[in-house]
């Protein structure tokens, strides 16, 4: 997500966008990108660091962008 200071011109749009659709109530929009990883094995605190780095260094541009690493288990499917 960009960082709260940065203008984000995309999310304003929207959000001037949102009455004229018929959606009240919303106060603020803000626009982000989301990357998901699958992981092969198990997501231990080394593979979480590892891909904290790769945020950091390559997916994320830090100088205007904060990001989250979130962890989600994904259910086998069943055949």
């Amino acid at each position: 997500m960009l960082k709260p200071e940065i203008l984000d011109p995309q999310g304003q749009a929207v959000q001037r966008a949102l009455p004229r659709l018929g959606f009240e109530g919303i106060s603020d929009v803000r626009q982000g990108k989301r990357f998901e990883l699958e992981v092969d094995g198990p997501v231990d605190e080394a593979a979480l660091a590892r891909i904290h780095d790769l945020a950091e260094s390559f997916l994320a541009n830090t100088v205007i962008e904060d990001f989250t690493v979130r962890v989600e288990e994904v259910a086998e499917a069943v055949k």
